[in-house]
Formats: C-alpha cells, sequence, structure tokens
C-alpha cells in the first residue's frame, strides 16, 4: 500500500491570489487527467482546454502545462491551447503565444531508440516514441517495471544519457531536462517573473518541479497517494485538482 499523505490540503486558490501575483505550473497525467492504461487512452473532458485559457486569463497569463509528454502529443489531445506549455519533461518550452522558449529538445540517437523499441518488442513492455527520445511503459505488465528500469538505467549510463523513472514507465531523456529547469526558464520571464510559483504534480518527475518553486519563494502541491520529498501541501487525486483550480 502506497504511503498516506501527512500533509494537509493547500490553502484556498483565492486566499493565494489575494496575497499578489501567483503562477502556476501543472502537470497533466494524473493530474488533470486519470492515469490510463496507455498514454492513448486517457479521457480528456472536451472543454478542458477552455478552461484552463479561462484559468490562465485570472492569473494574467502565468500558468503553463509541465509534462512528460510532448507538446504536439498534449494538444492532440486537448485541442490548441493558448497557454504557456513545457513538454518533454521541460526539454521544449513554448509561451503563450506560440513562440518558442529555449532550444528546444535534442534528439535522443536513433539506434538508442531502436535499442528500446527492441526490449518493448521483445519483453512485451509499452514503447513511446517522443520527441526527446523513448520510454518503456509497464502499466499493463507491471511485474516487468523493475527489468524496464534497469534497461533504460544501463542504457543511460552508457550513452551518457539521463533514465527518468515515473508511475510504471521509464523514460530516455538528456542531462538536465527536468521540470524544475521548466519552472526556472519560465519564471526567469514575463508574464511569470515576479510572482510565487506553485507547482501541481502527482509523479515523482514532478519533484524537481516542486523543488524549484520552492527554491523561488513558493511550493509544491502533490497529487495521488504517495510520499513526496519537496511538496507542502496534498490533493488527492484529478478531481480535487479541478477543484481546487475551480476548473
Amino acid at each position: 500500500m502506497p504511503a498516506k499523505p501527512t500533509r494537509p490540503a493547500p490553502p484556498p486558490l483565492s486566499a493565494l491570489l489575494a496575497q499578489g501575483p501567483l503562477a502556476l505550473f501543472v502537470d497533466f497525467d494524473g493530474t488533470l487527467v486519470e492515469i490510463a492504461p496507455s498514454p492513448d487512452a486517457i479521457v480528456v473532458p472536451g472543454s478542458l482546454a477552455r478552461r484552463l485559457v479561462a484559468l490562465a486569463a485570472t492569473l494574467d497569463g502565468r500558468l503553463a502545462l509541465v509534462s512528460g509528454r510532448g507538446i504536439d502529443d498534449i494538444e492532440r489531445h486537448c485541442g490548441a491551447l493558448a497557454v504557456a506549455l513545457a513538454g518533454s519533461h521541460g526539454a521544449a518550452l513554448r509561451t503563450a503565444d506560440g513562440k518558442g522558449c529555449g532550444t528546444g529538445p535534442a534528439p535522443i540517437p536513433a539506434q538508442v531508440v531502436a535499442e528500446v523499441e527492441a526490449f518493448a518488442l521483445r519483453e512485451a513492455v509499452g514503447f513511446e516514441h517522443k520527441p526527446h527520445g523513448a520510454a518503456l511503459h509497464s502499466r499493463a505488465a507491471p511485474h516487468r517495471e523493475a527489468d524496464c528500469l534497469s534497461f533504460m538505467t544501463g542504457l543511460a549510463e552508457r550513452h551518457g544519457l539521463t533514465a527518468k523513472p515515473g508511475k510504471r514507465v521509464v523514460e530516455l531523456v538528456h542531462p538536465g531536462a527536468d521540470k524544475g529547469t521548466a519552472v526556472e526558464l519560465f519564471m526567469a520571464e514575463e508574464p511569470f517573473n515576479g510572482a510565487m510559483p506553485v507547482f501541481i504534480g502527482d509523479d515523482v518527475t514532478d519533484e524537481d518541479g516542486f523543488a524549484a518553486c520552492t527554491r523561488l519563494g513558493g511550493f509544491g502541491i502533490a497529487v495521488g497517494e504517495r510520499s513526496s520529498d519537496h511538496a507542502a501541501f496534498f490533493l488527492s487525486g484529478p478531481q480535487a485538482v479541478h477543484s481546487w483550480l475551480r476548473l
């Protein structure tokens, strides 16, 4: 059984807004939408994009979705989103007006992606080709989670990459591609600069975002039944996140 969260619920959003400018960084899978058996099986409310744009307006544009998915993949499920977006664990950033930010995700060598795909076929686990590289999913075969992590960790070490584990998933990225870096890059620019940052996420990859927000004078909100090293507050799941955000 997962460890029961011991942190309190966050203060109401209205109370935080009353204190001064607020910047929100929000994960996608497991935070805004429920985790599904495969990445393409998620169910996204048809009105989610419209509601997120409305939320961004109340924050004077200081809202960013920060996801392990690629930006194109997020919009394939949600439709066009006129909010700031960080995809591929922060390796690709885009402002609310559609402009790129940073250098974009560096591709993983094709031969490394081919090794990951071959492992997935051999071991009957899920394979996902991403803009920044590749991922293995063990949601349909949870008994293979440790094998996936071991394989990807070894592959990363041999090729100077980083293996990022999550909930029944492990991905290969270049070093330095994480959600904390995305927060720091956005916070250095308008309209985010000078606001109190808050990161909301459900997975271990969101810990970098929590830590960055804490360093910058804000805090993290962990979602779901898991322990967290850096979050100050807790919400039970996507429904509670929607309620707290007033979506």
